[in-house]
C-alpha cells in the first residue's frame, strides 16, 4: 500500500490525499478551508502489478487532490483502451511504467477548475494531454497547465479522445518513410483498424491508391464495402491473395511503393510479396505476435525496405514541437467530415465490460469490423439502449 501511496502522489494525489486517508474523515471543515484549491473526488482505474488487465485491474476511489498555482482540474470525458495500453499493463511494452499504476494515456477532458497563476486555460475548455503520457483512466485529474493542449469543443468527444494515437500515427506513416506522390499506391493489412481506416482516407486525401488486406472471417464482405465507402481501391482477405498470379489482382492500379504492417507472421509476408522493386514496409505492430519473415530473393531482386514505426518514439523526439499543429489538423479533418472511424462507447462504471471488449472476450465476435476497440465515456450521460456505436 505504501508503494500505491507513492506512484498515485507522482500522478497528481498530493501527501495529505493519500489513498489510505478515507475520504469518511475528511471533515466538513476541511472541505471549507480547501474549498477553492481541491478538485473533487476522484474514480480511477488501477494496476497494483503487471499481468493480465482483466485480473489485476481494479477501479478505486482518490480523494481530492490540492491544486498548485500553475496546476488544472480536469473533468475526464472519455479516454481509449488502446492495445498499447493493455501491453503497458501485461508488462510486454518497451515503456513500463512503475506498478501500481492508472491505466491510460490519452483521453479528452474539460477543465473544471485552474490553480492561480493558469493563464492560458479557463472552466469549460475542453482538453487533451499531449503527448499522451500518463494515467487518462480516472474522472479527474490534476496536472500542471503546459501538459494540457486546448481544442475545439466542436469535435466530437470520441474523435477528441482518440487523436493523439492512431489517426496522428497514420499521418505520420504516409509523410516520413517515402514521398508519395498523386497516383501511388500503398498497401497495408490490418485495415479495418483505427490506423487502418485513417489510412485509407488521408491517402485519398492526396491522391493515393490503397489496396487493403483483412482477416477471413464472419463479417469480412460487410468490412469490405465498410473500407470501401471509406475510399479504399481494393479489399482483400488474406485467402484471397494466397495465389500464384498475386499482381494480377492489382488490376491497373500501379505496384505499391509503399506497405504497412501492423500484423506480422503470413500477413506481412503478403505486403512484402505486391511491393515494387525498391518498395518499403513499415512496421508498427505485431497483433499476430509472429515475426516479419523475409524472403532472402526480396532483398536481393526486389531490394525492398523494411522500416519501423513507434509513435512514442516519434513524439519524444526534437519533433515532438509539431504535433500540436497536426493535432489540430487532424481534427479539422474530423471536424469537416473528412475523416471518420468506427468507435464504441462504454459507461465508465462499466469499465470491465469494456476492457473484456478491447481483450476480444465479449460475444462470439468482439473484433468485429468498426468495433476494433472500445472507449471508456468517462463523465457523460449514456443512453438508456446501452452502448452506442460510433457509424
Amino acid at each position: 500500500m505504501a508503494s500505491l501511496m507513492l506512484t498515485l502522489r507522482s500522478i497528481g494525489v498530493s501527501h495529505r490525499c493519500c489513498p489510505r486517508f478515507p475520504l469518511s474523515r475528511i471533515t466538513s471543515s476541511t472541505f471549507r478551508e480547501f474549498a477553492t484549491n481541491l478538485s473533487p473526488p476522484s474514480k480511477a482505474v488501477v494496476y497494483e502489478q503487471q499481468g493480465p488487465p482483466d485480473q489485476v485491474t481494479r477501479v478505486i476511489d482518490l480523494p481530492p487532490v490540492e491544486l498548485k498555482a500553475n496546476d488544472v482540474c480536469v473533468k475526464m470525458l472519455a479516454a481509449p483502451i488502446n492495445p498499447s495500453d493493455v501491453n503497458r499493463i501485461e508488462g510486454v511494452y518497451p515503456v513500463k511504467p512503475i506498478a501500481p499504476a492508472i491505466g491510460g494515456h490519452e483521453g479528452v477532458g474539460e477543465v473544471y477548475s485552474v490553480g492561480s497563476g493558469v493563464c492560458n486555460l479557463s472552466v469549460g475548455d475542453w482538453v487533451i494531454p499531449s503527448p499522451p503520457s500518463f494515467g487518462t483512466w480516472q474522472t479527474y485529474i490534476v496536472k500542471e497547465e503546459t501538459v494540457w493542449h486546448k481544442i475545439d469543443k466542436d469535435v466530437p468527444m470520441e474523435y477528441a479522445a482518440t487523436v493523439n494515437v492512431n489517426p496522428l500515427t497514420a499521418l505520420r506513416m504516409l509523410e516520413d518513410f517515402v514521398k508519395l506522390n498523386p497516383g501511388d499506391t500503398i498497401i497495408q493489412n490490418g485495415a479495418t483498424s483505427i490506423v487502418g481506416q485513417c489510412v485509407i482516407q488521408l491517402a485519398r486525401m492526396q491522391g493515393v491508391h490503397s489496396v487493403n488486406i483483412i482477416r477471413d472471417r464472419v463479417g469480412s464482405e460487410e468490412a469490405k464495402g465498410k473500407l470501401k465507402n471509406l475510399g479504399a481501391d481494393e479489399v482483400y482477405t488474406e485467402s484471397q491473395l494466397e495465389v500464384k498470379n498475386i499482381k494480377s489482382l492489382l488490376g491497373d492500379l500501379p505496384e505499391p511503393v509503399l506497405g504497412f504492417n501492423c500484423v506480422g507472421g503470413s500477413a506481412a509476408s503478403l505486403v512484402l510479396k505486391l511491393l515494387r522493386q525498391g518498395g518499403t514496409m513499415v512496421t508498427y505492430g505485431g497483433m499476430s505476435r509472429k515475426p516479419v519473415t523475409v524472403p532472402t530473393s526480396a532483398f536481393i531482386f526486389k531490394d525492398l525496405a523494411l522500416r519501423g514505426f513507434w509513435l512514442q518514439k516519434w513524439t519524444n523526439s526534437e519533433k515532438a514541437k509539431d504535433c500540436i499543429p497536426m493535432i489540430d489538423h487532424i481534427l479539422t479533418l474530423v471536424k469537416n467530415g473528412k475523416l471518420k472511424y468506427g468507435m464504441e462507447l462504454v459507461p465508465f462504471e462499466d469499465f470491465s465490460t469494456a476492457l473484456d471488449k478491447a481483450l476480444g472476450k465479449s460475444g462470439s465476435h468482439p473484433k468485429q469490423a468498426w468495433k476494433q476497440l472500445c472507449y471508456i465515456h468517462i463523465n457523460r450521460r449514456i443512453p438508456t439502449s446501452g452502448n452506442v456505436l460510433m457509424a
